[in-house]
């Protein structure tokens, strides 16, 4: 009985380090992308960098972990995780045409701003999730 309990073990670790290595990648590619620098604004306690950065690796993670649940293996599963990576670049991208000066709003701990792009990466994530229906 126990056998069968961690049969699927492998695999599990297989797709758990796929998806924390895809979300390493994602952290890197976002914070390189963004104006702002928010590993240095969390580190100084920037409520507003925590608050756009956490929400956009949520937006992101919905779509992989459904990336990862509809996929037909582990290739199927990073393609769509990469797809996923590249929406939340453009969520990003069109926030700053709705909100002036977005990062150094946010870098001025402006939670306002943050909150908006959070809530859009968020949103997008859900969406995004929702429509990976392969």
């Amino acid at each position: 009985m126990m056998v069968n309990s961690i049969a699927g073990l492998p695999a599990f670790a297989l797709y758990f380090a796929v998806a924390v290595g895809l979300v390493v990648t994602y952290l890197g590619v976002y914070t390189l992308t963004t104006a702002h620098n928010e590993f240095a604004l969390v580190r100084a306690n920037g409520v507003a960098a925590a608050l756009a950065l956490g929400l956009s690796l949520l937006g992101f993670a919905l779509p992989l972990a459904s990336a990862i649940v509809h996929s037909a293996n582990i290739l199927d599963a990073v393609v769509w995780g990469l797809v996923a990576l590249v929406v939340q670049i453009v969520v990003y991208w069109l926030v700053r045409l709705v909100v002036p000066n977005l990062s150094e709003r946010i870098a001025a701990g402006e939670v306002a701003s943050a909150l908006f792009l959070g809530a859009a990466s968020l949103a997008a994530g859900v969406l995004n999730a929702a429509c990976m229906t392969y």
